[in-house]
């Protein structure tokens, strides 16, 4: 039976202690995916309503107390897979089932970004990682493991609001899942003046962070758009003024708030010259540069960053792949 908190003084079962919580929520969960019973038999079993075992099951996985993963091959994405890497000349090449909900292609590609990244893991690792909704999403299959002398490094500045997206949230959040070391920028992601920029990294300890990005064996990064509704624009980190000039300027999207066309080549607007991130021209030099985004708003963007940071790792969707391959001409 389920552990219940005892009524004393007018205390109900549902004010049972956040660790007994826990665990009732653990043991729902492992009935359930380990032992492959049903919702109702862990109801009948443990004397609890369905309606407790469901909402048990789905907080185990908010919480990221379970980790689902598939195993197996679709044969139309091995062969788009092999087409990306072919045409782009990818050392490795993801692609996912299209989703039935177009609103799940991000949290799709997230779930395969956080498996690749488990299995490229090791010992003595130096890991730089971007942020946006699709990594966020990465942490949902990211394995917990424990690696010996692995730096993650945030390749962006930090937002000064606290956001759920934040880049030194997700740095965190996968150096601690790793138990690595954790280096972060800490500046906000925009500064006022290109002089401000230099200040904060020569006289605020920000150079070291800097030269530690030069040591990387692989960057984790994603892409925004220039709509409205992009990471960037929807939570006002930058402007509708600035969005509207970088579009002028040829912008398709932005890696780390660096925005660059259609062909890969950074815009000049003065926006490039105020970011607190790893210059770009150091990125093209880790050996792994993973790319991690899709969906169809998306194929421009993705094409200038593939072309920007020469991308050789890239995990996306079915129906961006194939646009990819018909509009990289």
């Amino acid at each position: 039976m389920l552990e219940k908190t005892p009524t004393r003084r007018g205390k109900s079962a549902a004010e049972a202690s956040p660790g007994r919580v826990a665990r009732n929520r653990m043991r729902i969960a492992w009935m359930y995916y380990v032992e492959g019973l049903t919702q109702n038999e862990i109801a009948d079993r443990l004397g609890i309503g369905r309606v407790t075992v469901v909402r048990n099951i789905n907080e185990a996985i908010r919480q990221r107390e379970v980790k689902i993963w598939i195993e197996g091959d679709v044969a139309e994405c091995l062969e788009l897979e092999g087409q990306l890497k072919q045409a782009f000349g990818f050392k490795e090449a993801m692609v996912v089932p299209e989703p039935s909900n177009p609103a799940l292609t991000t949290k799709a590609i997230g779930v395969a970004a956080g498996m690749y990244i488990t299995d490229n893991l090791t010992d003595d690792m130096s890991i730089g990682v971007g942020w946006g909704a699709t990594l966020y999403e990465s942490l949902q299959t990211l394995a917990p493991r424990e690696l010996e002398n692995v730096q993650v490094i945030s390749l962006l500045g930090g937002i000064v609001q606290a956001r759920r997206y934040n880049p030194s949230e997700f740095a965190w959040q996968v150096a601690r899942m790793v138990g690595a070391d954790c280096y972060l920028l800490t500046a906000p992601a925009v500064v006022d003046s290109p002089e401000t920029k230099e200040t904060l990294i020569e006289k605020c300890g920000l150079r070291d962070v800097l030269r530690r990005a030069e040591r990387l064996d692989l960057a984790i990064l994603s892409v925004g758009t220039m709509a409205p509704d992009s990471t960037a624009f929807r939570f006002d980190f930058l402007s509708d003024e600035d969005r509207t000039s970088l579009i002028r300027l040829g912008a398709v999207g932005d890696i780390l708030f660096n925005f660059y066309d259609r062909e890969g080549r950074l815009v000049d607007h003065p926006l490039n010259k105020r970011v607190m991130s790893i210059p770009i021209d150091q990125l093209r030099d880790v050996p792994k540069r993973m790319i991690a985004s899709g969906g169809n708003e998306k194929v421009d963007s993705l094409l200038g960053a593939i072309r920007l940071i020469d991308c050789n790792v890239l995990i996306t969707n079915e129906a961006t792949a194939r646009e990819l391959l018909i509009r990289k001409t």
